[in-house]
Formats: C-alpha cells, sequence, structure tokens
C-alpha cells in the first residue's frame, strides 16, 4: 500500500511537471478533440480506466492516467519507417473508424510520420533534421520496420539525399529520450530477417547502442502502443521488462493462458481439420497450428477490429507474431509445433520470457502438452 502511494505521489508531481511545458499543438485540447469526434466524457473515463488496468496498475491511477491523456500533447514523438509494410500504422491510425486509443496518439505532438505528413522530398528531409534539433533530448522515438544493414544498409534508402535507414536510424535515436521498436520488424527483424535474409535486416536494437523497449505483432494493437507512451508520461522510465525486453504489462502472458479455447485444451476436444463438427463447436486449435502456447502477448483481451474478435475467435489459430524469429521458428503456421520441441520455441524462444522459472520445467510443459494432444487424438479416434 505505501509503494502504491509512493507511486502515485511521484506520477502526479511528474503529470505536474508536464503540464508546466507549453502545448505544441496551439488552440487544441484533447476535450475539443474528443467532443468533435463524438466522444463523451464518460466514455474517455472509461477508456482511462481500461488503460489503467490493462497497465496493471491500481484503480486509484485512473484520474491520473487521463490526465496523461490530457497533457500528451507536451510529449513530441518521431516514428521512422524503415523496411516494413506500414501495418503498424494503420493498426494505431485505425482511419476506418478511430478509437480513443488512435485519437490520443493523432492528439500526440507527432513531428514526423512519413505516411500522414503533406510534406515530401528536401522538405520533410528537412522536417525530420528540424524536429531531431528542436526536441533534442526530449522527443519519443518510434520505430516501424527491420533495418536492412546489407551494402552498408544501402537496400534502404529514404528521401531526397538517399540516406539509408540505418543512417537515419542511428541519428534519430542518438537525442531521443525513449526509443519504442514498433512491430514485429523492427523488434526482432519480421520476415525481412526471415531466412535467407537477404539484405541483412536487423532488429532496431542490434543497430543502435541505446535501450529499445520492444511492442511486437504483426501488428500489435494500438492500445500497446498508445499504452507505453501514457507510461512513459506518467512515471518518466522504462516499464518492466521481459527476456526480449518486451512491456510485462502487455505480454506477459501466453496466448494459451488467456485463451477463450483453453477449456476445449484440457477436455481434449481439438479442430483435426478445418471446417470439421470440432471447428463448428470452437474446440481448441492446437493440432491446426496454433502457436498460443509459446506466443505472449495480449491479444484476446484487446482483440482487432475494433475490439470485435481475434484470430482465434474467427477460427485460426495464432501465428506466433509476438516472438523472435517467428517466420522461421513457427511455420508452418497451419501444422503444430509437436515435431519442434527442442528448436527455437523453447530454448530461445517464447519460453524463455517466462523469468528464469527453469527450461527442464519448460520443457516438461511442452512435452506434456505435446502428449496431451496426441492422447486426446487416439481417444477421439477411438
Amino acid at each position: 500500500m505505501e509503494l502504491e502511494h509512493t507511486k502515485l505521489e511521484l506520477a502526479k508531481q511528474r503529470l505536474d511537471e508536464i503540464s508546466k511545458l507549453p502545448p505544441l499543438k496551439k488552440g487544441q485540447s484533447i476535450k475539443k478533440m474528443l467532443q468533435k469526434n463524438g466522444i463523451s466524457r464518460r466514455d474517455f473515463m472509461k477508456w482511462a480506466g481500461a488503460m489503467t488496468a490493462m497497465l496493471s496498475l491500481p484503480a486509484s491511477f485512473t484520474p491520473l492516467t487521463a490526465k496523461a491523456a490530457e497533457v500528451a500533447d507536451r510529449l513530441p514523438v518521431i516514428w521512422l519507417h524503415m523496411a516494413e509494410c506500414t501495418g503498424c500504422s494503420e493498426s494505431l491510425l485505425r482511419s476506418d473508424g478511430p478509437g480513443i486509443a488512435s485519437l490520443i496518439f493523432d492528439y500526440i505532438s507527432l513531428e514526423y510520420h512519413e505516411t500522414l505528413m503533406a510534406a515530401s522530398g528536401f522538405q520533410a528531409e528537412h522536417n525530420l533534421e528540424t524536429a531531431i534539433e528542436k526536441y533534442k533530448n526530449q522527443y519519443i522515438l518510434m520505430v516501424e520496420g527491420g533495418i536492412p544493414t546489407g551494402e552498408n544498409g544501402g537496400f534502404l534508402t529514404i528521401g531526397a539525399h538517399g540516406k539509408s535507414g540505418l543512417e537515419s536510424a542511428r541519428e534519430a535515436s542518438e537525442y531521443a529520450k525513449a526509443i519504442f521498436a514498433i512491430g514485429s520488424c523492427s523488434s526482432f527483424g519480421g520476415i525481412q530477417a526471415a531466412n535467407p535474409n537477404p539484405t541483412a535486416a536487423k532488429p532496431l536494437s542490434e543497430v543502435i547502442s541505446k535501450p529499445v523497449i520492444n511492442v511486437p505483432g504483426c501488428p500489435p494493437s494500438e492500445k500497446n502502443i498508445v499504452g507505453n507512451v501514457i507510461h512513459f508520461i506518467l512515471f518518466n522510465t522504462l516499464p518492466s521488462l521481459d527476456a526480449f525486453n518486451r512491456p510485462k504489462w502487455a505480454y506477459g502472458h501466453r496466448i494459451h493462458d488467456l485463451c477463450e479455447r483453453r477449456g476445449h485444451f484440457d477436455a481434449g476436444e481439438f479442430v483435426q481439420t478445418f471446417g470439421d463438427e470440432g471447428a463448428k463447436n470452437g474446440y481448441c486449435l492446437y493440432k491446426v497450428g496454433c502457436k498460443g502456447p509459446y506466443t505472449f502477448n495480449n491479444c484476446s483481451k484487446l482483440r482487432f477490429n475494433s475490439h470485435t474478435s481475434w484470430p482465434i475467435q474467427a477460427g485460426h489459430g495464432c501465428i506466433g507474431c509476438s516472438e523472435p524469429n517467428f517466420w522461421d521458428s513457427m511455420g508452418p503456421f497451419e501444422e503444430p509445433l509437436a515435431s519442434k520441441l527442442y528448436n527455437a520455441p523453447l530454448f530461445s524462444g517464447a519460453d524463455r520470457t517466462a523469468d528464469n522459472i527453469g527450461i527442464t520445467l519448460l520443457g516438461a510443459a511442452a512435452i506434456g502438452m505435446a502428449a496431451h494432444a496426441l492422447l486426446s487424438n487416439i481417444k477421439k479416434e477411438k
């Protein structure tokens, strides 16, 4: 209780300091912005309560979470695009129907974002250089996409001067106050770094020397992106991280642990082939390739498509997209990992993030899982 009170007071002090800074967006306020988009104060406070719970903070932090969102325009953000598909930006922006989290991010002073800004060519490059200089040691850097390093980064050139993505990432990270790798490509290399990796693509953390918070997913939920910004505004520190530098509040549980089909797994009820009776009855998707037991993420709580559904609810197994090297280690996506129990997913992937529980116990758990599925299959066939 005393620790909670201390954190609460520190967060209040932090927000009071930020509130004294001049807003970077003149003539705007979050209240006006929400009203313009038909969102009531009540809905905003409900969002703040949900965000507080998602960040694993006590309910007493809800007013502070709301205030952190209200002063978010004091925080300049630079967003760089590397080798990627822009899916992470689209997940955040939700241009078909933005939610409160997306609107909050739009309210932040986004100083540079190649997809959104009107500038191009020399003007765009000048905007980036100006933002880095003007907000030196103040801005948050968010990087989307893997970083090609082959031929000195020449496989990815950006801007009118043909600067390499590698060079841009290093220059922008030098004066950033906090750095976030958005999506699996930036966090772990993604499909760009998959075998045979012709461009020698690497995750952001391997090409710069500063700490990086990984926010993986293909794409990650917009709440996981905005939640990290809110946490930074509240505490001015990095959140508690797992072995792969992912925030534990977002990536602290396996998909399998929170899955709505978990009861069917425990009962030995599995989908054998897509479209069978088990599929129609919502049985467990482990045998048709679900990687939920090896994947850490909060997809089942946040969901996608305006929070209406997620892959497992829709009938397809998790592909493990928030894990390192998932393109290589989790495939084939529609086959179980039974024959790959002792490769990357166990010894250099998901299970390692269970914070030193012990690889022997984890291996035994995985073997038991495979045996459970096998015995259930025998029972069903009889």
